[in-house]
């Protein structure tokens, strides 16, 4: 499976990034906590090297608890910031802020001392499509103030937002990089829904989740689907076994399986196999 995804606008939000970064004193990067690797943008590391930077494991609340402190260890020993939030439900937003004005205690003091009492903090918000950019600011502004959905691509330009006095975020669309080398972790954003769906083989993709999950949390996989003797069944049974067991019938009694295969990666995005982390840190 080979999945190459970049329209046109991207290119345009590259040079929006690398147009407005001068005007931001720290750039605040969210990844999905579930793909904490595979959802970091690495172009983000180029155009934000000089600038302070915090990194939000977003959506902590679909992924496993464990893995998500292994992640929080693993960037606090590369001297990173890193916050884990949930936008929908607000858990660890007000962190974030704190944080950001912790490290740029010195500025501030430095402005104070100067006469310049009131300078805003100013902060870009980017990520990768449906990392939940847009929820997290209405979250942190506490009202619907950008438009928000769960399709890759709703932000279409930047804009800013002030979240109180002294407080400034730049929003900026979601952005992929150019080309995929590893698929591997083109595969991981395909099953989160940072890929755009239409271009994807679903049955494939399912086929693929069904064999990393066989390696990484079978127990979930087994436990929702009503599975018995895993181990002597291929990917592809697994695939039958389930639309049968939903009674998921095509024409002359075969099984959907474009179907059952919609249904495998929608009730893993919306986390109905449980909270699970598709990756661990090295």
């Amino acid at each position: 499976m080979n999945i190459q995804w970049y329209p046109g606008h991207m290119t345009k939000t590259k040079r929006l990034i690398e147009e407005n970064i001068k005007l931001v004193d720290i750039v605040i990067e969210l990844v999905d906590a579930r793909a904490p690797f595979s959802t970091k943008n690495p172009d983000i590391d180029k155009f934000a090297h000089n600038k302070m930077r915090i990194i939000l494991l977003n959506k902590a609340d679909l992924a496993d608890p464990q893995i998500t402190d292994k992640w929080v260890k693993w960037y606090t020993s590369t001297n990173v910031k890193v916050v884990p939030v949930t936008s929908t439900s607000g858990k660890g937003i007000k962190e974030v802020i704190k944080v950001a004005e912790d490290m740029l205690k010195e500025r501030i003091e430095k402005d104070k001392a100067r006469g310049r009492i009131y300078r805003p903090i100013r902060a870009m918000i980017v990520g990768i499509p449906n990392v939940g950019k847009s929820t997290f600011i209405n979250s942190l502004v506490g009202k619907g103030s950008t438009k928000t959905g769960d399709k890759p691509g709703v932000t279409k330009g930047k804009q800013w937002v002030k979240i109180k006095r002294g407080f400034e975020l730049l929003d900026m669309p979601g952005i992929l990089w150019p080309k995929f080398e590893d698929q591997a972790v083109a595969i991981k954003l395909a099953y989160l829904g940072s890929i755009n769906d239409a271009i994807l083989d679903t049955r494939e993709l399912a086929l693929n989740f069904i064999a990393h999950s066989r390696d990484f949390f079978e127990e979930a996989l087994v436990n929702r689907y009503k599975l018995d003797n895993i181990n002597e069944m291929t990917d592809y049974d697994i695939l039958l076994q389930i639309g049968k067991n939903r009674g998921l019938l095509a024409t002359k009694g075969e099984i959907d399986e474009n179907r059952t295969a919609k249904i495998i990666i929608d009730e893993f995005r919306s986390s109905k196999l449980g909270k699970l982390t598709l990756e661990i840190p090295k």
